[in-house]
């Protein structure tokens, strides 16, 4: 082996380095698919165009319209399904631990979206200050309205295991 195939190493590219990263990570918000809705919008409209201007050409024919009839019914679930979010995650671990009705040692959030129209929900998991943790909730948080839509709460089955 030469010296030049020992120096080759795999590793990430900076901007996916996590060991670099500095700060709290934010959450993009689900406003962000009024992008490719405004796409699939422009590229629906050119379909229709083309195949309304040139109708007896050997280059249209009617899956150019029908292609714009799908992308117009895609942009249209994309613009449905772009909620602006109020409550991030930090707003969302405050309103779990109220509705958990214990004092919060350890907890984590996930983004999940629930629906047909994806509406953006975070998903608390909050454990008791205990140590080792007595009690544990399961919070779902409207992440549009900041509103409670499902808690759970119920002693930590893991105690009972280190107890007995």
């Amino acid at each position: 082996m030469s010296a030049a195939d020992d120096e080759l190493r795999d590793q990430l590219p900076g901007d996916l380095d996590a060991s670099a990263f500095v700060g709290p990570y934010q959450f993009p918000d689900n406003s962000r698919r009024r992008w490719p809705a405004a796409i699939y919008l422009v590229v629906s409209a050119a379909c229709w165009a083309s195949w309304l201007a040139a109708p007896a050409s050997p280059l249209v024919n009617d899956g150019l319209a029908w292609a714009g009839a799908l992308l117009a019914a895609l942009a249209a679930y994309a613009i449905s399904s772009s909620w602006r979010m109020a409550v991030d995650e930090t707003g969302a671990l405050v309103r779990a631990s109220a509705a958990a009705g214990f004092a919060v040692g350890h907890a984590s959030a996930q983004q999940v979206w629930r629906g047909v129209r994806s509406r953006p929900t975070w998903r608390v998991l909050c454990y008791s200050s205990e140590n080792p943790p007595a009690t544990r909730a399961l919070v779902l948080i409207d992440a549009i309205d900041g509103t409670v839509v499902e808690s759970l709460v119920e002693a930590n089955p893991e105690d009972a295991r280190t107890q007995g």
